[in-house]
């Protein structure tokens, strides 16, 4: 039988279970205003990670549609930050 770190038995748990975005999602949002700014982050209400989506809910309709406009940038930032591909489309609410 092959011997397994603990940091790996996690990781390998966390690929197989459902609540992996959350995780993300709570990692993100702990970067989010580093990652997009003070202001936006004031007015985004929720980070959600479905998959390989991230979802980013407001309801103040200008930064939704600056929001809209900066998608690949968003993506763009939020897969550096990880330091890999974990998002591959952004979807606005």
């Amino acid at each position: 039988m092959g011997e397994f770190s603990i940091s790996d038995a996690i990781q390998q748990f966390l690929n197989q279970s459902r609540i992996k975005g959350d995780i993300q999602a709570l990692q993100i949002e702990e970067a989010w205003e580093q990652i997009m700014g003070k202001t936006i982050a004031r007015y985004t209400e929720k980070l959600q990670i479905i998959g390989d989506k991230l979802i980013i809910t407001t309801s103040v309709a200008p930064l939704k549609n600056e929001l809209i406009y900066q998608r690949d940038k968003i993506k763009m930032r939020v897969n550096e930050a990880f330091g890999k591909k974990i998002i591959n489309e952004v979807i606005i609410h």
